[in-house]
């Protein structure tokens, strides 16, 4: 039997950092337990107000956050606030699959084209790798908003 997994960040800025992730990965943020959210409702907000209805004080109401696939599909993404700095490469990293079944020039385009995007909202590219058949494709490797590798495949 499979399992779902939650993927779970360290982070300065645990709503910073799961807003970059939901913009680049397409989820939401979900509302708050018991809370049904209007239409176009931000769910951040409806966190802050929530936290502060139940006497969370305002400093401590960005010490965590998560997003997740709208659809139901793909693993939740924690965010836990911690006093360290990142220290070293990470040890696991997302890959987002932003070209499937592309190849060659086709494939490098569409990764460049993900990049600028990711770069926009506070991405960091760190470096390509051109496609070397018949085993690697091509891919890019970027960093998020608080340093955390990631690649464009």
């Amino acid at each position: 039997m499979s399992r779902h997994i939650q993927i779970t960040f360290d982070a300065h800025d645990p709503g910073a950092l799961s807003s970059f992730w939901r913009d680049a990965l397409g989820y939401v943020h979900p509302g708050p337990p018991g809370v049904d959210l209007p239409e176009g409702a931000d769910p951040l907000a409806a966190w802050d107000d929530f936290l502060a209805r139940i006497g969370v004080p305002e400093g401590e109401r960005n010490t965590r956050s998560a997003v997740e696939d709208p659809d139901g599909n793909g693993p939740r993404l924690f965010f836990q606030q911690v006093p360290e700095d990142k220290a070293a490469k990470n040890r696991v990293h997302l890959d987002i699959r932003a070209a499937p079944g592309l190849r060659g020039e086709e494939r490098m385009a569409a990764l460049e084209a993900e990049c600028d995007r990711l770069v926009a909202l506070g991405a960091t590219r760190v470096r390509r790798y051109e496609p070397a058949p018949p085993l690697a494709a091509g891919h890019i490797v970027m960093a998020d908003p608080e340093g955390n590798e990631f690649c464009l495949d």
